[in-house]
């Protein structure tokens, strides 16, 4: 059967405010009724998909060393014993640990399951499991060095500054670090469990916050026998599997199941298995579940005296952003006009060693290169402060493309101007400093003004050294406190504040430079 061509214009079109007003409802509303039954779904397609961050390591979700392919871990083994029990499939999807929750309620994932404490604030917003875990926090520093308990800490430290203490960003050992240390206390937040570790074990913070079950499965590793354990455990709190709002089918059918597991004793056997069994494990099976009195729309947004008492939090993170960025851009434009000259001046060899230079940092992610700085050069006896290794990787990262731009501006002038300043009796070197260079770098300002907006938000990355700067600073409050859409609106305004005046400067400077360049052609 032929059919003619489709009339579209009989067809309803979807206005623009229409169209708005849907997608705000979508934003809004969507991640909470978009997943009526996830049980059925789960069944349907034979696996329950649930998300943790393997960068937190062992013994919660990690590669086996025997076999790199194969999954372990506490909260592993804890899954696979759930799916089997719903007669489907454990998939394990890996997520940023802070992004995990979020990444739940875009649909990622059914379950997520990774250290996550039960708190009232995510309770509001999503549904909590029964526990599956008792948690306590335990200090850990350098055997060797001056902290032996939270009392040292809580003393002045010896040469002025605050003590330094190491904690899982968006963990509750952030809120526990600050109420035991104390105004002493600086507390300084990691993408992972074993950097905080790495860092204590290197000097470049003083103790770490970690969670017991963590630190006495690492303490028995080689790599942390400078590591010891400093006064008793602390606190007391619950690990909870995280769940949308709606999927109480999929949730209860998970509480049944750690429920049997706790009365039968595999969850002990588990536990014992990774070293992690503690007296507290025996609270398990006499919580009783605490509700939050909401679980839905009402706990999204924050309330607004919230978000005026973290305002100088945000903004003396984003004056860390300013920092980083004007400190390391011109070290960048330096280092990057020094290797385009060698490039094209100095002798072979060293133009080769240059030229390799830039295809090596242009090849390595920025993330990288910072990790090389902050944590692999300790291994070989440099330790850099964070600041000085993020101002680093920023100045070593964007010179490599600083030093393509300057290339290609030296060699847009005309060899004639190399000649001409010969002829008149200079030396290459003086002829590159008062001809060549200043034309190039006239040339090359829009692109390198284009470059340093670019450095200023690439700030970001260099989170994953412990920099506190703005983008950090929001996951850190949005994950702790809740008033993700304010404190991303904020942020975002702050950064919005920040880079337009570098915008509208080199559109200026660009129009400038084109009406001189007009002037002078018409002169």
């Amino acid at each position: 059967m032929e059919h003619g061509p489709r009339d579209d214009s009989a067809r309803p079109r979807l206005s623009t405010s229409r169209f708005v007003l849907l997608l705000l409802l979508a934003v809004l509303f969507g991640p909470i009724n978009a997943f009526a039954d996830a049980l059925n779904d789960v069944r349907g397609r034979g696996a329950l998909r649930w998300g943790a961050d393997e960068e937190g390591g062992a013994p919660f979700v990690f590669r086996d060393r025997e076999d790199p392919n194969r999954l372990v871990g506490f909260e592993a083994e804890l899954m696979e014993r759930i799916a089997r029990e719903l007669n489907v499939e454990s998939r394990f999807d890996q997520a940023q640990w802070d992004q995990l929750l979020p990444y739940l309620e875009r649909g990622g994932v059914d379950v997520v399951v990774n250290g996550y404490e039960w708190t009232a604030q995510r309770a509001r917003r999503y549904l909590a499991t029964r526990p599956y875990f008792a948690y306590q926090f335990q200090l850990l520093v350098r055997r060797d060095g001056p902290v032996h308990c939270w009392a040292d800490l809580r003393m002045p430290k010896s040469g002025g500054g605050r003590w330094r203490v190491g904690v899982l960003i968006g963990s509750a050992s952030l809120t526990t670090a600050e109420q035991l240390g104390g105004p002493a206390v600086e507390v300084i937040t990691f993408p992972g469990a074993t950097d905080a570790m790495l860092a204590a074990r290197n000097g470049q913070i003083d103790a770490t916050l970690q969670d017991l079950a963590a630190s006495q499965y690492y303490l028995n590793r080689p790599e942390f026998t400078e590591l010891g354990a400093a006064g008793p455990p602390e606190g007391l709190g619950y690990y909870v599997m995280y769940l949308r709002p709606g999927d109480e089918k999929l949730r209860d059918a998970i509480d049944a199941t750690i429920v049997s597991l706790i009365d039968s004793g595999e969850l002990k056997t588990i536990y014992q298995r990774y070293g992690i069994w503690t007296p507290a494990q025996e609270l398990l099976a006499k919580y009783q579940r605490r509700e939050a009195t909401l679980v839905g729309q009402e706990g999204r947004w924050l309330d607004p005296s919230m978000l005026a008492r973290f305002l100088p939090s945000l903004l003396t993170s984003a004056g860390m952003t300013v920092l980083l960025s004007v400190a390391s851009f011109p070290l960048a434009v330096l280092l990057g006009l020094v290797i385009a000259i060698g490039r094209l001046h100095a002798p072979r060899p060293i133009a080769m060693v240059l030229g390799a230079y830039v295809e090596l940092i242009r090849g390595t992610p920025l993330m990288f290169q910072l990790f090389v700085l902050f944590y692999l050069l300790p291994e070989l006896g440099l330790v850099l402060p964070a600041l000085a290794a993020g101002i680093a990787g920023l100045a070593i990262n964007y010179s490599a493309y600083e030093a393509e731009i300057y290339r290609a501006g030296l060699q847009a002038i005309p060899d004639g101007q190399m000649e001409a300043a010969l002829s008149l009796g200079m030396s290459r070197r003086l002829a590159l400093g008062r001809v060549i260079v200043p034309q190039a770098v006239r040339i090359v300002i829009p692109p390198v003004t284009n470059d340093f907006i670019a450095l200023f938000k690439d700030t970001s990355v260099c989170s994953v050294i412990t920099l506190t700067e703005l983008t950090k600073q929001y996951s850190i409050l949005a994950n702790t406190y809740g008033g993700v859409i304010e404190f991303g609106l904020a942020a975002a305004l702050l950064y919005m504040v920040m880079s337009l005046p570098l915008s509208w400067f080199s559109r200026w400077f660009e129009a400038r430079l084109n009406a001189e360049e007009s002037a002078g052609g018409a002169s």
